[in-house]
C-alpha cells in the first residue's frame, strides 16, 4: 500500500513539472509572437515613411 502511495505521488511531482513546463513554454510563445508583430509593425512603419528611390507612374 505504501508502495503504491509513493508511486502516485511521484506520478503527481512528475506531471506538476511537465505541467509547470509547458505552461512557460506556452506563455514564452505568446510573449515571442507579440513581441515579432510588434519590431515587424515597427520596421513596415520606420520602412515606409522614409522611402526613397524611383518612384511609380501617377
Amino acid at each position: 500500500m505504501v508502495k503504491i502511495i509513493l508511486w502516485l505521488l511521484a506520478a503527481w511531482l512528475v506531471l506538476s513539472l511537465v505541467g509547470a513546463v509547458v505552461k512557460g513554454l506556452v506563455w514564452l510563445a505568446v510573449v515571442g509572437g507579440v513581441l515579432f508583430l510588434a519590431t515587424a509593425a515597427y520596421g513596415a512603419i520606420k520602412s515606409g515613411s522614409g522611402r526613397k528611390g524611383i518612384k511609380g507612374p501617377r
